[in-house]
């Protein structure tokens, strides 16, 4: 009992030798500015929340949302990274505390000589510990960087469902603009029909010639040559989302509404330094920077030496079999050891893995600042494309209104006999223009205020503390920002 009890003392000094562990690098504090340059002065912050799409009011967007979380692929192999990158960190974990196998064995001796016959079953149940002291924390840097990797894949994952849900959004709202515009098609064919009437009853009584006839017939058929241009463009963005939903497109049909019935939500950005929390992918970079300076500290302490103590205890027979002293019989056996290994020479392999795991970090800690700029330059360029739309609005609206008039003038003064035929064409083609451009106008809004939801991290925010990895079982399925 004394021994083991001094087995048990070497481990929780072990542990708490712990303490000796070289430190890891601290993550460097990111340059950022004080506001956003294309921010407007007077709005307040209002980052989106984690249901900001439901504030375009379309319950048909909320549903198909809902599916592609759940159905998704990309989100269903993401979702598998976050389950391999928890078991592996659990794997590591394991090596911080001791291993405790239980065995047994048996071994059965005979032989025969001029002095006679001799046999006896040799037999043995055990169990043996062992654990390597964690003098410079090279355990517990390996068991920190496969941790910091799983919360790294936590991040991928919602980046992914970011990335999805806004394809999601962006895919309907580019569905429903192609079907206005494919509306707006048909009436222009129906426009330029009724010009061609116009055109042949004025040639029929001698007001009009053969070239203005012509001229019509070219603009009837180029005007029907852009519906199925469109129509394919259309099947093409129904296709597109069904695969976000994780779907066949065959048998997929969108409802729709006009987009003028959807609602823009309010969405308004705050200070930089609090992107930095808000978007995954940056969390992402951070943790793949902590797991390299976990695994530069383990690099580390793998050339100091290395302290393993091991114990072995259970019945056996011989109770004692010793090179000098041997104990017959049954009985209780106990065998405590301990090695000290100090790396001498291997060709240089733990020096070219610590510089290995040097440059790594290099590497991240350059990706951490990129994926920084690169989230500053995703706001600032929808919040400048939100204020050009906005000082677009009203001439958009004047645009159209005024296109309308004229081509209903120049129809009503051709029709009349007071004016000229190519001013009529001229009016026709600039409406179907116009309008066209309208609908994009409109799409466009609606895919800049998608991007801004998207650049200010979509509702997701970091955990306050590096979490530990959870079993695959316990991590929902249905959300799109499961438990981090």
């Amino acid at each position: 009992m004394f021994l083991v009890g001094t087995f048990i003392r070497c481990v929780l000094i072990g542990s708490l030798c712990v303490g000796c562990s070289l430190q890891a690098t601290k993550s460097p504090a990111p340059a950022l500015p004080a506001a956003f340059e294309k921010a407007s002065p007077n709005e307040s912050a209002n980052w989106p929340s984690k249901d900001w799409y439901r504030g375009f009011a379309s319950a048909e967007l909320d549903a198909l949302i809902s599916e592609a979380a759940s159905s998704n692929f990309d989100l269903a192999t993401a979702r598998a990274r976050v389950a391999q990158a928890d078991a592996r960190a659990r794997q590591a974990h394991a090596g911080i505390l001791p291993s405790v196998d239980a065995g047994g064995n048996a071994n059965y001796l005979a032989g025969h000589s001029i002095n006679g016959s001799a046999h006896e079953t040799d037999w043995a149940a055990l169990l043996s510990a062992s654990y390597e002291v964690d003098f410079w924390g090279k355990n517990r840097a390996t068991a920190n960087s496969a941790r910091y990797l799983a919360v790294a894949s936590r991040a991928d994952r919602d980046t992914v469902a970011l990335t999805t849900l806004a394809g999601v959004a962006n895919g309907y709202f580019q569905v429903l603009s192609l079907r206005e515009r494919l509306t707006i098609a048909r009436s222009n064919v129906d426009a330029a029909r009724n010009l061609m009437e116009i055109v042949d009853s004025r040639y029929k009584v001698g007001l009009s010639n053969p070239v203005e006839v012509a001229t019509q017939k070219a603009a009837l058929a180029a005007a029907e040559l852009t519906i199925p241009e469109i129509e394919q463009l259309q099947e093409e963005a129904v296709a597109a989302l069904a695969v976000l939903l994780g779907r066949s497109p065959e048998g997929f049909r969108i409802e729709g509404t006009p987009l003028e019935s959807l609602h823009e939500p309010a969405v308004a950005a705050g200070l930089p330094s609090e992107l930095l929390r808000r978007r995954p992918d940056i969390f992402m970079a951070e943790a793949n920077l902590g797991s390299a300076s976990a695994s530069l500290v383990a690099a580390r302490a793998a050339l100091f030496p290395s302290l393993t103590l091991t114990a072995s205890g259970g019945v056996q027979n011989p109770a004692l079999n010793a090179a000098i002293t041997s104990l017959s019989g049954v009985g209780p056996t106990l065998n405590l050891g301990a090695s000290l290994a100090q790396p001498i020479f291997d060709g240089g392999r733990l020096r070219a893995a610590r510089a290995e795991a040097q440059a790594k970090e290099q590497e991240l800690a350059t990706s951490y600042r990129a994926a920084i700029v690169a989230a500053l330059v995703d706001v600032e360029n929808s919040l400048s494309a939100i204020q050009h739309l906005d000082a677009a609005r009203d001439f958009q609206n004047d645009n159209v209104a005024q296109s309308e008039r004229a081509f209903d003038g120049a129809t009503f003064r051709y029709k009349e006999g007071n004016g000229d035929f190519l001013s009529v064409l001229e009016a026709q083609r600039i409406l179907y223009a116009v309008r066209d451009q309208f609908i994009q106008y409109r799409l466009a809004r609606l895919q800049a205020l998608v991007s801004l939801c998207k650049a200010l991290g979509g509702g997701w925010q970091a955990p306050d503390a590096v979490p530990q990895p959870k079993a695959a079982a316990t991590q929902s399925k249905d959300s799109l920002f499961t438990e981090q």
